[in-house]
C-alpha cells in the first residue's frame, strides 16, 4: 500500500478535533490529491498494524480526515455519514495498548466500521433510521451485531445515512434522502442515485471513508446500493445474523450484512456478524450452519466445476447495455470451468410481489412498535399512529418531498393472527422457495443462480422519486436465502453489479463463486466524485469512470 507512519499520521492533530460533520477539519480538497489508505482491504491493514507502520488510533484519524474532506464539501456533498462516534479515538488508541500488551483479538481489531442508522449503539450517538421522531431516544443497549463487533475489536467510526425508515414509507420516495441526514448522492456521479436503502453504508465505503460497513436489507437494500457503487453487498439467509436492536420493517426478510470493496472483506466481516442471539430466535436456525471463519471458503479457482443458472425470464432485458456486462460476465465464468445452465427461469417470480407486500405492511406495523416499546418512555412516538401524526405536525422537515403512504397503509392492517396476512406470508414461503428457489436449483442441480443486479442507476429526483428498470434482489429477498452481488462494468461510468443468489445457507459457495469472478474481472475501481456521468464514453466494461 505504501503506507509508513509519517504519512498515515499526517492529519492527527486536525483529525483529532472531529466530533461531528459540522466541524470540518480540512480544506476542500482536489481530486488528484492522494489518499494513503485507498482501496487498502481489511488484511492490508492488519499487515501494516503488525509491521508498526499503522496504528488503530493513526488508522481511525486518516479515515475521519477523508469524511471531513469529501463527504460534506463542495456544491453537491456526498452526505454519506450522518454522525461520527466521539468514542472513536479513545477506542482505537486503547485497542492499540490492548494489542501491544496481549496481540490483536482477531482480523477485525482495530479496524474502522461504518454502521447504517437503524442499528442501535447504547453509546453517545443516536440510532433513528434517518428521522427527526427519534434524535434524542437512545437505546437501552447495542445491538447483538454491534457487541459482537466491539468484542472483536472494531473501531465503530460513526453512522451512515439511509432512506428514512429503510426506504419504507412513501411510494415514490427518493433513495437516499433522509430527513436527519438530508440526500446522499453517489460518488461515482454526483448528480445520481446511491440507491437504498442503504445508501450512507454504501457512498462511504465506495469512497474510503471506512475500512468496511454494515448495511441492512429487506428487499434490495445491501445489494442495490453496493452495486450502484461498486461494491460487493452480501445479504445473509436470514437468521444467520441477528436482527435484535436494528429498527425493523420484516421479521421474515430482515437481516444486516457486509458491504465492503473486496469479497475477503465481506468474508471477514460476516465472520463476526453472524452468531447465534437468545433475544432473535431465527438465529438458532443457524446452529450447525454458521461458520466461525468465512475467509476459509474463498477460492480463485472456485468457478471450476460450478453449475450457474441463468434467469433470463424477468431479470434480463431491461437494459441492453447492463445485459451486455453481464453477457461478458458469462462467457468469463465459462472461461475459468463453469457450468451454465441457460436459461435456467425460476418458476412463480412473478407472483410474489402482491403476497410480499402484504406481508411488509403487516410486519413493519408490529415490528415497528415492538422495538419503540423497548425506547424510553415519553422520548420517541410509542406506534405507527403516533409517528404519523409527528411526521404530519413536522411536515416541512420531514414530508417535503414525499409522503407516508406506506405508514398509512401498516397502520390500516391488523394483528399479525389476520387470516389476510397468514395467506400472504404462505404464499411467499411457497412461492419463492418450494416453488421457486428451490425448484429451480433442484431441478438442474446448481450451485448458484447468476443475473444483473440491476440497471445503472437514475438521477436524483425528489419531485418524482427514483425511477427503476429492473432488479434480480425479490427471490432472495422473499424466500429468506442469501445472495451476493459483485462489480461487474461500467455503463457510461456508472457501476454495475452482478448476483449470485442461492439457497438457504448457501454463503460459503457464494463467497466462494464469487470471489474466484472478483478474481478474474477485477472490476471493482474508486469514485471520482464527479458531479455528472460523462454521456461521452463507450457504454461496456472497458469504459472510464466518469470524470470530476
Amino acid at each position: 500500500m505504501g503506507l509508513s507512519r509519517r504519512t498515515v499520521l499526517r492529519g492527527t492533530a486536525a483529525a483529532t478535533a472531529l466530533a461531528s460533520l459540522d466541524v470540518p477539519a480540512h480544506a476542500a480538497p482536489t481530486p488528484a490529491r492522494p489518499f494513503e489508505l485507498a482501496e487498502a482491504t481489511v488484511v492490508d491493514l492488519q499487515a501494516a498494524m503488525k509491521a508498526g507502520e499503522l496504528t488503530a488510533q493513526g488508522l481511525a484519524e486518516r479515515y475521519l480526515a477523508r469524511i471531513a474532506d469529501w463527504d460534506s464539501r463542495g456544491r453537491l456533498p456526498l452526505r454519506s455519514v450522518i454522525e461520527l462516534n466521539p468514542d472513536a479515538l479513545a477506542t482505537a488508541a486503547a485497542l492499540d495498548q490492548e494489542r501491544r500488551e496481549k496481540g490483536p483479538r482477531g482480523p477485525l481489531h482495530g479496524i474502522p466500521v461504518l454502521l447504517k442508522d437503524n442499528i442501535a449503539t447504547a453509546d453517545q450517538m443516536q440510532t433513528t433510521a434517518g428521522s427527526l421522531a427519534l434524535v434524542g431516544a437512545r437505546p437501552s443497549r447495542d445491538a447483538f451485531i454491534v457487541e459482537r463487533l466491539r468484542a472483536a475489536g472494531a473501531v465503530i467510526l460513526g453512522k451512515t445515512n439511509l432512506s428514512e425508515w429503510a426506504n419504507f414509507r412513501s411510494t415514490r420516495s427518493a433513495s437516499g434522502w433522509s430527513a436527519r441526514g438530508g440526500q446522499t448522492r453517489n460518488p461515482y456521479a454526483l448528480d445520481r442515485t446511491p440507491s437504498g436503502s442503504s445508501s450512507g453504508a454504501g457512498a462511504a465505503t465506495a469512497a474510503n471513508f471506512c475500512a468496511v460497513s454494515v448495511g441492512t436489507e429487506t428487499d434490495g437494500s445491501i445489494v442495490s446500493p453496493a452495486a450502484a457503487s461498486a461494491l460487493v453487498g452480501l445479504k445473509p439467509t436470514v437468521g444467520l445474523v441477528s436482527r435484535s436492536g436494528i429498527i425493523p420493517i420484516s421479521h421474515s426478510q430482515d437481516t444486516a450484512g457486509p458491504m465492503t470493496r473486496t469479497v475477503a472483506d465481506a468474508a471477514a466481516l460476516l465472520s463476526v456478524l453472524a452468531g447465534v442471539d437468545p433475544s432473535d430466535g431465527a438465529t438458532g436456525a443457524s446452529r450447525g450452519k454458521a461458520h466461525a471463519d468465512y475467509t476459509r471458503f474463498l477460492d480463485v479457482d472456485g468457478l471450476k466445476g460450478a453449475r450457474i443458472g441463468v434467469p433470463r425470464e424477468r431479470f434480463f432485458g431491461y437494459h441492453p447495455a447492463t445485459d451486455a456486462l453481464v453477457e461478458e460476465a458469462l462467457a468469463l465464468m465459462k472461461s475459468r470451468g463453469a457450468i451454465l445452465v441457460d436459461p435456467a427461469p425460476i418458476p412463480a417470480v412473478a407472483q410474489v410481489d402482491a403476497p410480499e407486500l402484504e406481508v411488509l405492511l403487516y410486519e413493519f406495523k408490529a415490528g415497528l412498535e415492538a422495538y419503540l416499546a423497548t425506547l424510553e418512555e415519553g422520548t420517541a412516538p410509542r406506534t405507527l399512529a403516533e409517528l404519523i401524526r409527528y411526521n404530519e405536525a413536522h411536515a416541512p422537515s420531514e414530508l417535503p418531498y414525499f409522503g407516508q403512504e406506506l405508514f398509512h397503509m401498516a397502520q390500516a392492517k391488523g394483528p399479525l393472527t389476520d387470516k389476510a396476512y397468514l395467506k400472504a406470508l404462505q404464499a411467499c414461503r411457497r412461492l419463492s422457495r418450494a416453488q421457486g428457489l428451490d425448484a429451480v436449483m433442484k431441478k438442474h442441480q446448481l450451485d448458484a443462480l447468476v443475473a444483473p443486479t440491476q440497471a445503472p442507476v437514475g438521477l436524483i429526483d425528489p419531485i418524482n422519486g427514483d425511477h427503476w428498470l429492473g432488479s434480480s434482489s425479490t427471490p432472495a429477498a422473499v424466500s429468506g436465502y442469501a445472495s451476493i452481488t459483485v462489480p461487474a462494468g461500467f455503463v457510461y461510468g456508472l457501476p454495475v453489479g452482478l448476483s449470485f443468489i442461492g439457497g438457504a445457507w448457501s454463503e460459503p459457495v457464494l463467497l466462494k463463486l464469487a470471489h474466484a469472478y472478483e478474481h478474474a474481472s477485477k472490476h471493482r475501481r474508486p469514485p471520482t466524485f464527479a458531479e455528472t456521468a460523462d454521456l461521452r464514453v463507450h457504454a461496456g466494461a472497458g469504459s472510464p469512470p466518469a470524470k470530476p
